[in-house]
């Protein structure tokens, strides 16, 4: 499972887990019935602690995205009600903005410059489908 983590954004990994698996659910990389790694597995693979990642896990669970079924391991659940997937959508293009405005700033980039560029890419995005 390919999630990437930014160790230095202030943002706690365990929300960046979270985010991730609803990016992935968001655009379609994972679906409804896909399992997904133990939370061993991925904590490995993060190379962070057990606790964070079945944190992650957690929450994800108590939000109905995922179920862990002892034994069986952790499901991707049927696609939530329109309601739900919006609130979702949204959430998602929040963490993605906050990410790509931090590092912006990060990078000592000042505020009209960032919206500069993101009315260049819109631009040009909005090019490129018509």
């Amino acid at each position: 499972m390919n999630l990437e983590l930014d160790f230095r954004s202030g943002i706690p990994i365990y929300l960046q887990v979270v985010d991730r698996i609803k990016e992935m659910i968001a655009d379609g990389r994972i679906r409804p019935g896909d399992q997904l790694p133990t939370v061993r597995a991925l904590a490995t693979e993060l190379r962070v602690n057990f606790n964070t990642v079945a944190r992650a896990y957690r929450i994800l669970d108590e939000a109905g995205i995922i179920s862990t079924q002892q034994g069986r391991g952790t499901y991707i659940l049927e696609m939530p009600p329109p309601e739900t997937s919006e609130a979702m959508r949204r959430t998602t293009f929040e963490a993605l903005t906050d990410r790509y405005l931090a590092d912006a700033v990060r990078l000592g980039l000042p505020p009209e410059e960032i919206l500069a560029f993101i009315r260049q890419q819109l631009n040009s995005k909005k090019q490129g489908v018509e």
